[in-house]
């Protein structure tokens, strides 16, 4: 599974920031949004108001990963790196819209002749090359890729909430890994103009540009209790826990790779990432070399690597990544911040024993591009302490009262299809427990791994209209910066046995470490 670097083909040339362009999502300091609704949520405000102004936000290209749910392993290699290359192409296309807001206003065609149709092109040829890739191993491509070349610009003439103040005091979207599907794209916001600082800001907080808005944030008070009771445990079930401490990245090892999703690709992810566990992992490590790479884990068995994307304080903050790849030329500004407490537990099935999770089992829970994607894959879990058994939320950012801090949650996947430790869409191999906490289609159940990141923030707020010193997650920049759009990464690496452990600890009942 060795990889080299790959260079990436057909950037656009048009790559820095300018600094005298206004990356302001709908432009000119306007500030919009629109609300959606979901299955969880209610809109407490009767008003609606029309933007003024339709100019382009941001960019929604169909995720042509999700599609390839069977590639033959041959092919993996090259696919991947195509997959990454479609990434770096709406990354690149994102700037040049993001600082061409003067030509936008004068030529009402400059977005389609000259960001949208030449991305279209672009992404022809690396679907061409993917399906090429795909039947020169003897595999079938997907039909439906030829339809997915085609991005579309999702502008500020839409709906926006109309509160007095600023909130969206909405119900918010429960935190179940099936979260309601909704217009993921229709979002967007202000950021105001951007300085020259990579990515900094000059006037607005510290933003870049690319969210989060108001309307991201909800009074965690004000929300109506959302969480659901669990699964009755039936008398088969596995009730022990294993705790791992790892750490919270206090040393602070960070890069903007995914080796999951882009193996051999740098800057794969577009943002940048806390590691735990192992942290020697980047895009060029692979099966014959994770044993190497050390832990920051108490237990040194456990050289599985925990990677997040990291909570930045938009507070104008220049980061050591103001100036690079993934950091603040990407629109990711801002103090990064470190969780307090970083609590890995793994839990058992409510309705069955569990077996051992295979070595180098690859898992991704959540959808970093649920803004463009909708909801289907969320499983952001956000909340406060002292909140968390009542409010979680998916689709907004707690604004939490004095004395409770800011936690985010993970509940990974917990069924496991036997075979694979990983798919080409890094989904299908593995899967959520059904509502009766059953793994369904042949899958078996496996220990469940959950994180619970806890930090200190600092509420924002809104003075004259506009949001200051908001928090966010990072993000691909396209995406807006949205709270749905939290994910996490786990890669299983254990030595001395140390999977068949977890799994009998949880399956006799134990509390183990």
């Amino acid at each position: 599974m060795g990889r080299n670097i790959r260079k990436r083909r057909s950037p656009l040339a048009v790559r820095a920031v300018a600094a005298s362009a206004a990356l302001a999502i709908g432009g000119g300091g306007l500030i919009w949004a629109n609300f959606y609704a979901s299955a969880h949520e209610e809109n407490n405000s009767p008003n609606t108001t029309k933007a003024a102004s339709a100019q382009v936000a941001t960019i929604s290209c169909p995720d042509v990963g999700q599609k390839l749910s069977d590639v033959p392993d041959k092919a993996r290699t090259e696919v991947d790196g195509e997959l990454a290359t479609l990434d770096q192409q709406i990354t690149d296309a994102y700037q040049r819209l993001a600082t061409t807001r003067d030509a936008q206003a004068r030529d009402t065609s400059f977005v389609q002749n000259s960001v949208l149709g030449p991305l279209k092109d672009r992404r022809a040829a690396i679907i061409d090359r993917i399906q090429l890739e795909i039947t020169r191993v003897g595999g079938t491509a997907p039909d439906s890729l030829d339809g997915l070349a085609t991005c579309t610009g999702t502008t500020a003439d839409q709906g926006q909430n109309n509160t007095g103040d600023g909130w969206n005091n909405n119900g918010g979207a429960t935190a179940s890994p099936s979260a309601s599907a909704g217009d993921g794209g229709q979002q967007g916001g202000d950021g105001g103009q951007q300085g020259d600082n990579g990515g900094q800001q000059a006037g607005n907080g510290g933003q870049a540009g690319n969210g989060p808005v108001a309307a991201d944030f909800v009074d965690i008070t004000k929300v109506q209790p959302n969480v659901k009771a669990k699964a009755r445990k039936t008398g088969n079930a596995s009730t022990g826990t294993f705790t791992t401490n790892c750490g919270v990245n206090a040393n602070k090892v960070f890069n903007t790779d995914n080796v999951i999703v882009a193996p051999g690709v740098t800057n794969g992810a577009h943002h940048t990432h806390d590691y735990v566990g192992n942290q020697k992992i980047n895009a060029l490590s692979n099966n014959d070399n994770f044993l190497q790479g050390g832990s920051s884990c108490q237990n040194k068995n456990d050289l599985s690597a925990y990677y997040w994307p990291v909570l930045r304080l938009q507070d104008g903050t220049q980061e050591f990544d103001q100036n690079q790849d993934g950091g603040g030329k990407e629109g990711n500004v801002g103090k990064i911040l470190t969780a307090q407490q970083a609590q890995i537990k793994y839990v058992g099935s409510r309705t069955s024993k569990v077996v051992a999770m295979p070595q180098f089992l690859r898992i991704i829970t959540g959808d970093a591009k649920t803004t463009t994607n909708g909801l289907a894959n969320a499983n952001a879990h956000w909340s406060c302490t002292g909140f968390e058994n009542k409010v979680q939320l998916t689709e907004q950012y707690p604004i939490c009262p004095q004395g409770s801090k800011v936690v985010r949650t993970f509940a990974f996947q917990s069924c496991w299809d036997g075979q694979n430790i990983d798919s080409a869409n890094h989904r299908t191999h593995v899967a959520f427990a059904d509502a009766n906490g059953n793994c369904q289609n042949g899958f078996k159940a496996i220990p469940q791994l959950t994180m619970r990141l806890v930090y200190d923030v600092p509420a924002p707020t809104i003075e004259n209209g506009q949001l200051k010193n908001p928090y966010a997650v990072d993000g691909f920049p396209e995406q807006l910066h949205k709270a749905a759009t939290d994910h996490d990464d786990f890669i299983s690496i254990t030595t001395g046995r140390l999977a068949n452990k977890i799994a009998n600890c949880i399956n006799r009942g134990q509390r183990c470490r």
